[in-house]
């Protein structure tokens, strides 16, 4: 078992236990070919929780700085993270999301680039809108409850809380939808994804 599949499967058990975790409309994800996984960003619990929503190997993005400790520096990169740059427009690090996705592979992206401070939905940054528009990859939108509550931004402890993600339609798109490829239509494509996740809810039948 490889390290990724073993912190997935971990991640998994452990938040069963105290999170009583659980993801509704796992049979939404698409399994196959590219695709961009979105979700709303609550807690340092995201990433790993996410691996158990689809079957295949997902790369995500994570802030650079994480790799100053040793510990991550050695972990990171075996987990397919992705380091990013949050203090200005990382392209570099878009593009490599972007050069993945052209090879048939699954990439995490938080709409919001970082976590949340208060538990609620921010609004989406444009660098989800330039992988789109530069992969016209399908995204399933999904939003996760409870993290915020588990492990706050900034808190020192966690708490015994239920975790949910809940999966979305998968929103599929044209090149209509990217004209003109300018930063006012990475802005709209990132909207629009962000929408659907604020539509989502743990009572979602859509």
């Amino acid at each position: 078992m490889s390290t990724y599949h073993f912190v997935v499967w971990l991640s998994r058990s452990v938040a069963k236990v105290l999170f009583r975790f659980r993801i509704l409309h796992r049979e939404r994800m698409i399994e196959t070919g590219p695709v961009i996984l979105a979700m709303n960003h609550q807690s340092y619990l995201d990433p790993p929780l996410v691996g158990s929503v689809s079957n295949r190997v997902i790369f995500s993005l994570a802030r650079k700085s994480l790799l100053d400790r040793s510990l991550w520096r050695w972990l990171l990169p075996k987990l397919n993270i992705i380091p990013i740059d949050q203090n200005g427009r990382d392209y570099a690090a878009l593009k490599r999301v972007i050069r993945l996705l052209r090879e048939g592979k699954a990439a995490l992206i938080f709409p919001e680039g970082a976590r949340c401070i208060d538990g609620n939905l921010q609004p989406p940054q444009p660098g989800l809108g330039f992988v789109i528009a530069n992969t016209l990859a399908p995204v399933v939108p999904m939003r996760i409850f409870g993290a915020h509550e588990a492990w706050p931004r900034g808190g020192s402890k966690i708490s015994l809380r239920p975790i949910t993600i809940v999966v979305g339609h998968p929103i599929f798109f044209s090149s209509n939808d990217i004209r003109p490829l300018n930063r006012r239509t990475y802005q709209q494509l990132s909207d629009r994804v962000m929408e659907e996740i604020r539509n989502l809810t743990t009572a979602s039948v859509r």
